[in-house]
């Protein structure tokens, strides 16, 4: 059974982050979407409530993709719960690049990364830009 990882903070999930998990859930035959808990980060609600609000963005007949929180390295989970890869989504060269050190680092930890670009049309979708939306004036 081959498994992997969408670890991200999904601060909130946008359509962007369900569009690389929805091909990444057809390459692997169980998924996990981790919703990250990082003290670096200010998000607007705990790691709990943002998988909460993931599950529930997830389409019913997406048998094959769970949820997780977790508070550590994204290679540590993957050790812990033996998956091989981490799939990340890239919407721009910023992103590969960010993307290319993070990858470097979990591969010598013994975890691939798989890097999937962001269809053209979703390239512009960001948590950040969601938010704002989201935000009142």
């Amino acid at each position: 059974m081959t498994r992997a990882v969408f670890p991200g903070t999904f601060d909130p999930i946008t359509p962007g982050h369900l569009d690389v998990a929805e091909r990444a859930r057809h390459l692997f035959d169980e998924l996990v979407v981790l919703v990250a808990v990082n003290g670096d980060k200010q998000p607007t609600a705990d790691g709990v409530l943002r998988a909460i609000a993931v599950r529930a963005a997830l389409p019913p007949d997406w048998r094959n993709v769970t949820v997780d929180a977790w508070r550590g390295l994204t290679a540590d989970y993957c050790h812990r719960h033996d998956i091989a890869v981490i799939v990340r989504g890239v919407r721009n060269p910023t992103d590969v690049r960010h993307e290319q050190e993070l990858a470097a680092m979990n591969e010598s930890l013994g975890v691939t990364t798989l890097l999937l670009p962001t269809r053209p049309g979703l390239a512009a979708v960001s948590s950040t830009a969601a938010r704002a939306r989201l935000s009142p004036p």
